[in-house]
């Protein structure tokens, strides 16, 4: 008899699983449900599409439901499970379509149900042209508006990854764009201060884009259409004609609450490296479940599609029988803010002083190539790292040039548990146009050393 897998969930974690079990193992039947009408996409090119950068949305998708069926694989869209029953192995399914509930039977689930955009609780949040920037929907009726002419005045609540990204689309488009962060900073849970001050001051010298920090919005104004006009905060009122909402996001977890599933405080279900929950027989992968973090040595929640597909593809594997293991995220991720590229990986000052751990840092200034080949940019960059074993916990990169790619040797290197000196000596690439002879990692490295030595 064959063995029979159910996966709840066909964006990125859930198709790549689905996509690398039924290779590795053909005799595997595997059902994937999934409440929306579109599988196997990457929800990372929604701003860009927002801010028309490519024209077809259909760019973003990987593979059709028709291609996982010629592979064997059967995808029902519009079927949202309900619930389920672990002691039964059984799942209530919903058929969007139809409004017809049914059941199904699994020997091993996979639960890949991903997040949603949290709704913060504004008078007035359900006006018409306010938005957020989450699902494959969330884009194209965005979208629709957006480039719209008379749509020139936009508002953005957040500013963490999401809220900047769709700054940037904004502006593409030429309209006048405004953010609101209820914090002190932008993306401050992933960057400290020193990197953020770069990205504040690329924001405010950045025409017809106004930054606000230490703004409270309390209410959204509407017009006799019942269309946004306005947004109230604790400290000012300003005209609007579309607003997107970006606070951060929620895993899809609520039907699974009180069923046993050991989960973190957002709802996160807390997995192993092999994917498995503490529920025998159930998976989970992707923005719905915790990952462990290698530096941290924690379960965190850091919903990453580099990270979903990752675990996606273990959890693929294991069910075909191989024995492979994730072993953790260094939670490394980048984000264009206009000009600027910024990156960031391991753990940032703030957790360090969380963690209580023995460490210190280093801020420099330097240059992404030679000043005498055309293109020089200011590159900035900040390591920390353990006053006492010296080893690398974590740097974050910012520049006009030549900071993202960076931020992904410092991965390796903390991946590797190397050590600030053997950075300073690492062999990188050298040539004009693109490093200085001691290149940025390099001068990291010997500065960090120095501090340490005094």
């Amino acid at each position: 008899m064959k063995k029979k897998i159910i996966i709840i969930g066909g964006v990125a974690a859930g198709m790549s699983a689905a996509a690398k079990a039924k290779r590795l193992n053909p005799e595997l039947e595997i059902t994937v449900y999934e409440k929306t009408d579109i599988v196997s996409w990457g929800a990372c090119g929604l701003p860009y599409y927002v801010g028309d950068f490519y024209e077809d949305p259909h760019m973003m998708i990987a593979r059709e439901p028709k291609q996982f069926a010629k592979d064997g694989i059967v995808v029902k869209s519009l079927h949202e499970v309900v619930d389920v029953d672990i002691e039964k192995k059984q799942i209530t399914v919903l058929n969007i379509k139809e409004n017809i509930k049914f059941n199904d039977f699994y020997d091993e689930l996979i639960i890949a149900t991903g997040a949603s955009a949290i709704n913060p609780p504004i008078k007035n949040i359900d006006a018409k042209n306010i938005f957020h920037l989450k699902s494959f929907q969330d884009g194209v009726e965005l979208k629709q508006e957006l480039i719209k002419p008379e749509n020139k005045d936009v508002v953005i609540v957040g500013a963490g990854y999401i809220g900047l990204e769709a700054a940037e689309a904004a502006k593409h488009l030429n309209k006048n764009v405004r953010i609101i962060q209820r914090g002190s900073r932008v993306v401050a849970g992933s960057f400290d201060e020193e990197i953020t001050d770069i990205m504040q001051e690329e924001l405010n010298s950045t025409e017809n884009l106004a930054l606000h920090l230490n703004e409270n919005v309390l209410e959204f104004e509407i017009d006799d259409n019942g269309k946004v006009c306005g947004v109230k905060t604790d400290k000012g009122n300003y005209k609007t004609d579309l607003v997107i909402i970006a606070i951060g996001v929620k895993p899809n977890t609520d039907f699974l609450i009180n069923k046993g599933f050991y989960m973190l405080r957002n709802g996160a279900l807390i997995i192993d490296g092999k994917g498995r929950t503490n529920v025998k027989d159930v998976y989970a992968a992707g923005d719905c479940a915790s990952v462990y973090h290698k530096v941290r040595k924690d379960n965190v929640y850091i919903p990453l599609a580099t990270t979903s597909n990752k675990i996606g593809r273990v959890v693929g594997e294991h069910l075909a029988g191989v024995e492979i293991e994730f072993k953790g995220t260094l939670g490394s991720a980048a984000i264009k803010v206009m000009n600027l590229e910024a990156g960031r990986t391991g753990i940032s000052e703030k957790e360090a002083i969380e963690l209580n751990i023995p460490y210190k840092t280093v801020f420099i200034e330097d240059a992404n190539q030679t000043s005498y080949y055309p293109g020089q940019e200011d590159l900035y960059a900040k390591l920390i790292f353990h006053k006492e074993n010296r080893k690398i916990l974590g740097g974050q990169l910012i520049g006009k040039k030549g900071a993202v790619l960076r931020v992904d040797v410092l991965a390796a290197a903390i991946d590797k548990e190397m050590t600030v000196d053997e950075l300073g000596m690492l062999d990188l690439c050298y040539a004009p146009p693109f490093a200085l002879t001691w290149d940025t990692l390099n001068t990291l490295g010997n500065v960090a050393k120095s501090k340490l030595s005094k």
